[in-house]
């Protein structure tokens, strides 16, 4: 089984130098392997968004190497990681983001657009992402004319819409209802196992947890097994 994440000895301090300098992750290793998926559990402002940006190429860690598919992305242009932020790695994050003038429809062919997708093929692949999900009959709504639950489905399948080999989730059902939370949880769940990608998915609930792979835990800057 290749590893789809690598991270080694990551680390991150703000404010380098100053009396309030902190040290968010003080050497972080982590492996994900092919269709793995792994719960991250740790208190608000631990860095666990810290991580999940590091290892998704949106932010740069102080020190360390972060490998997405094999490819060692540390002090890589913002070119080469752009590029493969769009097509190796999905987003999902506590609150939607969805653009508010589009429909869900809209939402999901966007990237797809972006990346060089016909509109019939883009269209084609949204709507079988909605319909996994239980939502197709939505697909001509706007994001104000959807519940919470229904909204995160939507951008489960805007993360998954470029087909990546990673996704990372901060938090993905932490902004509903417990009950909403398992229907999106259970979701996105199965969207994640159907597609055989490798997931990170930060959490707060450990009953959630408990249905990944493996839990990781990050504690005083360093990823510890649960």
């Amino acid at each position: 089984m290749s590893d789809v994440l690598k991270l080694e000895g990551v680390t991150k301090t703000y404010n380098a130098g100053l009396p309030s300098e902190v040290a968010v992750l003080r050497g972080c290793d982590l492996t994900l392997g092919e269709g793995e998926v792994v719960a991250l559990v740790a208190p608000s402002g631990s860095g666990k968004s810290t991580l999940l940006h590091i290892a998704g190429l949106l932010d740069v860690a102080d020190s360390g190497d972060v490998e997405i598919a094999g490819q060692p992305l540390s002090g890589k242009s913002d070119r080469r990681r752009t590029i493969t932020r769009r097509q190796d790695v999905g987003f999902v994050y506590q609150f939607h983001h969805l653009l508010p003038e589009f429909t869900a429809l809209e939402n999901i062919t966007l990237p797809q657009r972006a990346n060089g997708v016909s509109r019939g093929d883009a269209e084609t692949r949204a709507m079988e992402l909605l319909a996994s999900v239980g939502v197709e009959s939505r697909a001509s709504h706007r994001p104000a004319e959807l519940s919470g639950g229904e909204q995160q489905r939507v951008a489960f399948c805007r993360a998954l819409a470029n087909a990546p080999k990673l996704l990372l989730a901060d938090e993905p059902t932490g902004n509903l209802d417990p009950g909403t939370s398992d229907q999106v949880f259970d979701a996105l769940m199965a969207l994640v196992r159907g597609t055989g990608m490798s997931a990170l998915i930060a959490t707060h609930n450990l009953e959630l947890a408990s249905r990944m792979d493996r839990v990781l835990r990050l504690e005083d800057g360093v990823l510890v097994a649960d």
